[in-house]
């Protein structure tokens, strides 16, 4: 299996309970791990026949932007099923990290896989 990769993928959006979180945008990052068999594109050198990374990142930045969910929870999984459904993937790990939402950490969030991981 081949993994095509988004890393901290930094997108500004509204996201949170709280009634300040609710009049702020905060920056959001995303690590992605997608499944991807290379080899076609590899074989043939041609970007039409890969998963591309740009244009995932480019919905998920256009997504995020315009969203305003009160859980990172909802959004991930929001995420990972336009990643599904709009560009073939069979399998995502996706992580969605919240910087500096708690004193003390470095960031918090969520790491979610959904689909069968190929072998």
């Amino acid at each position: 299996m081949d993994i095509v990769f988004i890393e901290d993928l930094r997108i500004d959006a509204v996201i949170g309970i709280y009634d300040w979180e609710r009049r702020v945008r905060q920056t959001l990052a995303f690590d992605i791990e997608m499944a991807f068999d290379n080899r076609v594109p590899a074989a043939g050198d041609d970007i039409a026949l890969t998963l591309n990374y740009k244009d995932v990142s480019k919905r998920l930045i256009d997504y995020v932007g315009a969203s305003s969910f009160g859980l990172v929870e909802t959004l991930a999984e929001r995420c990972a099923a336009i990643i599904r459904e709009e560009f073939g993937v069979s399998w995502v790990r996706l992580k969605l990290s919240k910087p500096g939402a708690v004193r003390g950490a470095k960031a918090v969030g969520v790491r979610i896989e959904r689909g069968t991981r190929p072998q």
